[in-house]
This record gives structure tokens, sequence and C-alpha cells, in this order.
């Protein structure tokens, strides 16, 4: 039997709940310890006058009414306005499903999206669960449109003249096959360190060699795997880099190509990788170990149990293991049942166990869900501060040690692209915490910046389509480009500062990509 969009928001609210329902609780007996919440108002709140329920027995309805009405008492610091937004938002749809009113594709998806995004903010683990709901439901609606054209074209006999002067352009450039084939989705487009690290996501981001041939290696990012490799084969460059850049601006994308670079695979099975080589002055990548932490998908509240039985309660905890396993983890053992900064011992697993590549994700929104009592198994929000300056100290001590970072922008910079995020910092929690990490980093960071706009184009071809390697093909794409340009550009031209200020003239806003050289993709 297929599933309605009802169904799917349904099995949204029911993640959503049993994601929620231990973040609440624990934030609201924080509050009420605190005695910003009294038991009267959450009764209140909860629709609970005996006050005989747990918070994590309410159902999605009253969890998502107790965020929204306890919100200033309980819930701003951790979170921000965009997240508020998405409490009254899901508010909404639960309203909707529970009069049993119809969602269209569109709605359900907004609703999953929402829950999903809700979800994440709080590092709940069935974020995962949604995505693949929200995936499923984009191919559904593939699927249907792409029955809908295939009935248009079976009613058309009769083409276009003007159209049989130009070869169609999937003819002249080809998608890659997932693009092709209706199998790639934009949501996909977005890089998950996350789930590469655990083997999963789709072949483009999790193997190495389909994801350095789509990739294109801007200045920002060569420089990048060229100062990685002379850090972690001889001790050179820098040993703290800041991926500091607004939202979507390639962090993620960076951490992955660094993530890849040290997979053990030769340079030369991976593409343009060797004019990295040669920049460092190498002619072999290093045995490394990688380290992984991304913040909202390690939940702070909640200890995780490793295959070989080990417990692990904070970062830095998590960070041994990846390292050495249980053997190293027991370095750390105490002061991850403790909850305290395990100092100079970093330095130490360092070196033991370099080089080593360290990649934080997502710091700011673990950090933010901190209390600044130790109640929490991570520890407190104080002493994450003491681990970051210790783990920066210890990357700048140790031989063969790289610790890169992914800090939203900062309020003080000047452009757009150095401006915080609502989304990836949330209330004013998160924003004292961008302002600690950011004081702890910035004494040993170096500086990194995007991709700029021209990159921006090149970054795109390449993730869509193959690349062009038969000479007749930019021909046919060279004379389609000017076809279709070329009446844009006579009209534009006539009309008084048309292109005044925007850097490019006319004819280059429609260039083509220079064909390569002979041996060099395009």
């Amino acid at each position: 039997m297929a599933i309605t969009n009802h169904d799917r928001v349904g099995k949204a609210l029911d993640l959503l709940r049993a994601g929620l329902g231990p973040f609440v609780e624990r934030e609201v007996k924080s509050a009420v310890a605190a005695k910003r919440l009294d038991i009267q108002s959450l009764r209140g709140f909860a629709e609970d006058p005996l006050g005989n329920r747990p918070v994590s027995e309410l159902d999605v309805a009253g969890l998502l009414r107790l965020m929204w009405e306890a919100w200033n008492a309980v819930f701003r610091e951790i979170l921000g306005p965009a997240e508020r937004g998405l409490v009254g938002e899901m508010r909404g749809h639960r309203n909707r499903w529970a009069h049993q009113e119809s969602f269209s594709s569109d709605d359900a998806y907004r609703a999953l999206d929402s829950a999903g995004r809700l979800l994440a903010a709080v590092s709940a683990p069935q974020s995962e669960e949604l995505d693949k709901l929200k995936m499923e439901l984009l191919r559904v609606r593939f699927d249907e449109q792409a029955r809908g054209e295939r009935r248009k074209q079976a009613g058309t006999t009769v083409e276009s003249a003007a159209a049989t002067s130009l070869k169609p352009w999937r003819e002249v450039v080809a998608p890659h096959a997932d693009v092709a084939s209706g199998r790639y989705q934009q949501a996909e487009f977005a890089a998950d360190l996350w789930q590469v690290y655990l083997g999963e996501g789709t072949d483009e981001y999790k193997n190495p060699d389909e994801f350095f041939r789509r990739t294109y290696l801007t200045e920002s990012l060569n420089r990048l795997l060229v100062g990685a490799v002379q850090r972690l084969a001889r001790g050179d460059g820098d040993p703290v880099v800041d991926l500091q850049t607004n939202f979507g601006g390639g962090k993620t994308h960076s951490m992955l190509a660094l993530y890849h670079l040290f997979s053990r695979i030769a340079p030369s099975e991976l593409a343009d990788i060797d004019s990295v080589m040669q920049s460092a002055g190498l002619d072999q990548l290093p045995s490394v170990r990688r380290v992984v932490l991304v913040g909202n998908k390690i939940s702070p509240g909640n200890p995780s149990t490793k295959p070989d039985g080990t417990t692990v309660c904070t970062l830095w905890g998590e960070l041994a293991w990846q390292l050495g396993g249980k053997k190293a983890f027991k370095r750390v053992q105490a002061d991850d049942e403790k909850a305290t900064s395990p100092g100079d011992i970093l330095r130490e697993l360092f070196n033991e166990y370099g080089p080593c590549l360290v990649l934080i994700d997502e710091w700011v929104a673990y950090a933010r869900q901190l209390h600044d009592q130790s109640d929490l198994p991570a520890g407190s929000f104080e002493t994450q501060f003491t681990f970051a300056q210790a783990l920066t100290e210890a990357a700048k001590a140790a031989k063969n040690c790289l610790l890169v970072i992914s800090l939203p922008a900062s309020d003080s910079g000047g452009s757009a692209s150095a401006r915080v995020d609502d989304v990836e910092v949330g209330g004013q929690r998160g924003r004292e915490a961008l302002e600690r990490l950011r004081n702890v980093v910035g004494r040993v960071e170096s500086s990194w910046r995007p991709a700029s706009a021209e990159e921006g184009f090149e970054i795109v071809r390449r993730r869509l389509f193959e690349p062009l390697t038969d000479p007749a093909r930019f021909t046919d794409r060279d004379v389609g480009a000017g076809a279709l340009c070329g009446p844009v550009f006579v009209g534009a031209a006539n009309r008084p500062g048309a292109f005044h200020g925007s850097g490019r003239s006319g004819a280059g806003l429609c260039r083509p990509v220079p064909s390569p050289a002979p041996g060099i993709s395009a």
C-alpha cells in the first residue's frame, strides 16, 4: 500500500516527539533547578494541572506547546529565532495533521524539512531518519514529474524548426549519471561530513576518487590542501585552521576534501591532486589517522556506546577513541567520566598516534546545549572552552597534527561573508559560545577564505556535468552558447548601464568555459 503525504507527516511528528522529548525534559529540569521556571507555570504550559506526567511522556503537541510557551524562561539562550519559528511552524503542521487535512507534496516536504532542522538543532539522532523520509518524497515527486513529461512528449508530433538547427544540450554536455537518471536531488548537493565518516551517503561524497573527480580545486581549497600535506608530512605550516565563512560557504566540502586526501589512496588516483603534491614538494602522502567531530550529530546529554563496548561521554573521549580505539580512550577515561578537560594528554595522544588530522564541524551547535553547571555527561559550558584551549595548544605543540575547525562567521566582520548567521548560531547561548570559541581559536588560527564568484560556476559545472573530452563537443558548445546568448546581449547592450558595476563585459557574462589544453579535462 502506497504511503500518503499525510502518513509521511505523521511519521515526521513521531520522530519529532522521540527526538525532542529527552532534550525538552533535560532543559526544563535545568530551568527549574535554576529557578527560571516554577512548577506551577510548567503545569500550565504542559496542560497538566495535576503535574503527574513527566515531560518526556508528553505527546508532540504538548512538547511543542511547552517549548513555545516557556521559550524565554527555558530555551531562548540555547536556541535562536530560527528555531522558535520552526516550533511555531510545526505546531501548525501538527494541527493540520490532527484534523485529517490533506498535504500537498510541497507542504509535506516543508513539514519534514522543518522537523528535521529542529531535530538537528538539538543534536537528535532522529534527524537522520527524517532525511531519509525527505529523500523518498523527493524521488516520488520526480517520478510523477517524469511521467507527466513522457505523456507530453508522446502527444507531440511536430518539433520546432528553430530547435533543429542546434544539437540538444544533452548531446553536447552530458550530465552525470545521477543527474540524468533523476537520482540527484538538490538536497544531496549539501555535503555531510558525519555521514561520510560513517561510510554512508552517495558515491560522489563518500568515495575519494569520485569526490575529487567532481570537485573543482579553488585557489583557497588548493592552498588548504597544500598546507595540510606539508603540515602532516613534514610538520611545516599552520597547525590550526579556522574555516570561517557564512552558511553554505564551502566549509564542509573543504573538510571532506581533507578527509579524502588522507584516505590512503595514492595521489595519482585522485583528480588534480598531482598539482597539490607538486606545490607541496612531496611525492607521497603520509599515513594519517583521521578524527571527525560534528557537533549536531553528537549529543552532550546522551553518551554513545562504541562497537568495542566503550562508553563515551565527551568530545575529548570521542576524539581519543577515534584516534586509537579503547587503548587511546583509556588515557582520557577518567576525564571523560568526570567531564573534565584532559589537558596535556591531548598533545601526548597526537604525538603517539600522529600524523593525525582532526576535523571539527558545528562546534557551536554542540556547545550551546551545555549548562553552566556540570549536570550533563558532556560537562559544563565553561569546561568546553577549557578543552578548546587545551586542544589548540596541543595541536600546535604536537609534531604532525592538523586541527581544522569550522566556525560560523563573526559579527565583527565587515563583509557579507563575515557576518554570523542565526541558523548556524542559534540563540544567545550560541552567540556566547561562538565568541568564546573565536577568542580561543583566533590566537593560533590561519586565515581561509571561500570560493570566489567566478569559481562558483566551475564548482557547479563539475558537480552536474561530465567533463568534455571530444574536440567536436567544444565546437558544438561554443556554437550553442553563441546562438542562445547573442540575442540577449544585442538587447542588453542598448540599455544604458546594463552591465554597470557588474565587473564584467556583456560578452563575458555568456562566455563559454575555455577549452582545456591537451590532456586536461574541462
